[in-house]
């Protein structure tokens, strides 16, 4: 897979451009120029949301209703091009034809970012974890973003009803609805999770091995309401007696207190916790591997090299990290965003790109 070209308007600060691209591309300037937002706009083809977290209407330039992007790119010997819309939602085409939502995307593009905000994910807490493999997932199975929805849908429901029964505890009876509801969507979602994270770790740890230069293991572990196995059956019924146990709970906070929208992903090194023993060098390698690890299963489960974003992260690694990274995603495209260009230019030669105040210099 190989992109072509961009086409942007009115996106970001971008009132227009348009820019062609090689095998490696470093995208380089001062700092709020535009770098990151070229990166974003290329990973908003994979069909998932911002990678910064922006709704679809920050995305659009100030002062404007709407924005444009097109993508020119090769797959697998045919030349594609994909289309997204943004006016209030999101509106996308692919060859000049309309599809029904963005996630059609995810099936013709795959692309990995790497970015300073994925910092969150060993930093913060399990929500910035639980994202990283819902967005890998999302890009394996179509179906999967769906499954989130339905299951997000039904959890709004029974949390509105466990704040209506301060007036109206007779309607009680009814959480048992929403309690299967939950535990069948829920039971999905976590079967998924289990075996991605299954499939995942021995990539994640032979990188990590590779980082750390054979030092340092690295182990990742679901922790949920119960100790699951990968039997959906099984999953269900403890989720369902989850929900059950913590009933009086949940009324009094008015939440539901359970579920896979509280579980966490423990990333653990050398058995300890990476989020409150690791240092910055040792979390920072952690989602490193955790990035190259999702594209390599990327690529060995749907057959496509997808494309690696890497945002500003290359200058704040020493020559060995570097080094490593690079050579790991050498057979991928490669978008490289730095100040300075000569940082990465002395590893591997490249395309320049220079934004300044969202133009091409």
């Amino acid at each position: 897979m190989k992109i072509n070209k961009i086409s942007l308007e009115n996106f970001r600060n971008f009132e227009k451009l348009e820019v062609s691209f090689d095998d490696i591309n470093i995208i380089w300037g001062e700092n709020a120029q535009g770098k990151t937002n070229l990166i974003e706009a290329i990973y908003l083809f994979t069909g998932a949301k911002s990678f910064r977290g922006a709704r679809d209407k920050e995305l659009v330039k100030l002062g404007e209703k709407k924005s444009r992007l097109k993508l020119y790119f090769d797959d697998g010997g045919r030349e594609q091009e994909a289309e997204i819309n943004i006016e209030n939602r999101r509106s996308v085409s692919i060859n000049g034809v309309k599809k029904k939502n963005s996630q059609e995307l995810s099936d013709i593009f795959k692309a990995v970012v790497f970015s300073p905000v994925h910092l969150s994910m060993i930093k913060d807490g399990p929500r910035e974890r639980r994202r990283f493999v819902d967005g890998a997932l999302c890009q394996l199975k179509s179906n999967y973003r769906n499954l989130l929805k339905e299951y997000s849908r039904a959890l709004q429901q029974r949390n509105s009803l466990l704040k209506d029964l301060v007036k109206h505890p007779e309607m009680e009876r009814m959480l048992y609805i929403w309690n299967e509801n939950l535990a069948r969507n829920g039971a999905k979602i976590i079967y998924q999770r289990l075996k991605y994270l299954e499939s995942l770790a021995p990539y994640v740890n032979d990188i990590f091995l590779g980082i750390s230069n054979n030092k340092e293991n690295i182990e990742l572990k679901y922790a949920g309401c119960d100790e699951f196995s990968t039997d959906i059956k099984d999953i269900e019924k403890k989720l369902l007696k989850a929900f059950e146990e913590s009933k009086t709970v949940d009324i009094i906070n008015r939440i539901t207190t359970k579920g896979p929208h509280r579980d966490d992903i423990e990333i653990l090194i050398n058995g300890n916790s990476a989020r409150i023993y690791g240092s910055q060098g040792q979390q920072r390698s952690c989602v490193l591997a955790l990035k190259l690890a999702e594209a390599a299963l990327l690529k060995q489960m749907t057959g496509k090299e997808p494309i690696a974003l890497l945002d500003d992260v290359m200058s704040e690694l020493d020559e060995g990290r570097q080094d490593y990274i690079l050579n790991n995603i050498e057979s991928s495209q490669v978008f490289i965003t730095c100040c300075d260009k000569e940082t990465v230019l002395r590893l591997k030669q490249g395309k320049t790109i220079h934004i300044e105040n969202g133009q091409v210099k």
